[in-house]
């Protein structure tokens, strides 16, 4: 949380410098004045699962044959993991203050879930691999440009679809070597805020911006470490630069 602390300092810093800056206001290469503008961006990806576990989830694993598989659970967490994300940004203008935009973006980043088991001896913690793509459709409230700033809050919905990988790729695991996985495609809800800062030829908009999934993101399978699990839901926080 602390790292988190620090980007919002990093913004207020850019926002603060351009508030009081003095002279003639910058164009900012147009991209207000347009109806359509093109930009993109780079970002900084957090994101940790909030597990719903079943009533009777801590105990042992118990296979198809009768085998004992695992020890009972004391525990199951999701650190925070980062990642990042390239993508585009396409936006439409309807007013001086309001505008439809969105931002697909390319995302790399994994996700952890930790087990702990009364033996701690055999403690796992499960890497769920993810590189996907955000589809996001947003509305952006921006307030009056103060010299080269302006500050603004954004909302809107997302899908994520899953690249690469197969659900099928531990198929010929035993039941304790499976995967942990999420299912291919998920929406979510978003809010931010932001600045832009105006430049001769281009804008700069910090941003910072969560994330919650709708539903359930968990691929539901009989192993060790889905059937303690009722339900995952993906909490992400993002900060962004997009140029534009």
């Amino acid at each position: 949380m602390i790292k988190h602390w620090y980007l919002l300092v990093v913004i207020l810093l850019f926002c603060c410098s351009n508030l009081f800056g003095q002279g003639v206001p910058k164009w900012g290469g147009g991209a207000d004045q347009a109806e359509w503008s093109f930009g993109f961006s780079f970002t900084y990806v957090s994101s940790y699962f909030k597990i719903d576990k079943t009533p009777d989830w801590r105990k042992p694993f118990i296979d198809k044959d009768g085998i004992k598989v695992t020890d009972s659970l004391n525990s199951i967490g999701s650190p925070n993991s980062t990642g990042f994300a390239v993508g585009f940004l396409y936006r439409y203008r309807i007013t001086d203050h309001l505008e439809v935009r969105t931002t697909p973006s390319l995302v790399f980043a994994d996700r952890t879930a930790n087990y702990t088991y009364a033996n701690s001896s055999v403690n796992t913690s499960k890497s769920v691999q993810s590189t996907s793509v955000d589809l996001p459709l947003e509305m952006k409230i921006k307030s009056d440009r103060l010299g080269d700033f302006r500050g603004y809050i954004l909302g809107g919905i997302k899908y994520t679809k899953a690249i690469g990988g197969s659900s099928k790729s531990d198929a010929d695991l035993a039941p304790i070597d499976k995967h942990l996985k999420n299912i291919s495609g998920f929406g979510s809800y978003e809010a931010g805020l932001g600045c832009d800062i105006y430049f001769e030829f281009f804008k700069l908009s910090p941003e910072i911006k969560i994330s919650n999934s709708f539903g359930n993101v968990m691929m539901r399978e009989d192993h060790p470490y889905s059937t303690p699990i009722n339900k995952l839901s993906l909490h992400t926080l993002m900060f962004s630069l997009i140029f534009e």
